[in-house]
């Protein structure tokens, strides 16, 4: 049996998760109830259902018109090892991962968890922070509150700090 990943839900074509068409993975299991969730029925780590990730690729194949994938959640990086192991089958098409996190960008460096680098190295663009409901914006793209950024990982692991994305100002 292959691989799977615990998953709330998916949207196979979502335009509000990134830039481009996006299929979108929302993990099951979330540690931080930040107030306001948009998503709170996903912090339940013993709901959802599992699905394999040969099956994830497979749907994800089939459609031609994908930009990329986003890992939503729940909390992406409490599932880090399967994610990590589709997001390099879905760079092997050419598609872009964005990460979407709780955890800030130095937490995620600081856990020298090595399945967590690795799912880290996967991502293209992570959106990182707790939402903030006090910072809630409704004007911001692809993010709640103004804590959340949105980072350029291979910029920022090659600089050894936090680098924004340019095509997400």
């Amino acid at each position: 049996m292959s691989e799977t990943i615990r998953i709330s839900g998916i949207v196979d074509e979502s335009i509000v998760d990134g830039k481009g068409l996006r299929y979108t993975i929302f993990t099951q299991g979330c540690p931080h109830h930040c107030e306001g969730c948009h998503n709170p029925h996903t912090h339940d780590f013993t709901g959802g259902t599992d699905k394999e990730i040969t099956a994830l690729y497979e749907e994800i194949c089939k459609n031609p018109l994908l930009s990329g994938i986003t890992f939503s959640g729940g909390e992406p990086f409490c599932q880090p090892a399967p994610l990590a192991k589709l997001a390099e089958m879905v760079h092997s098409k050419g598609l872009n991962i964005i990460t979407y996190t709780g955890y800030t960008w130095e937490l995620l460096l600081q856990m020298k968890d090595p399945d967590v680098q690795r799912l880290l190295q996967q991502t293209d663009i992570l959106i990182d922070g707790k939402f903030d409901i006090a910072q809630k914006d409704l004007s911001l793209a692809f993010r709640g509150s103004r804590n959340q950024r949105i980072i350029d990982v291979k910029q920022s692991l090659e600089q050894g700090g936090v680098i924004l994305a340019k095509e997400y100002k």
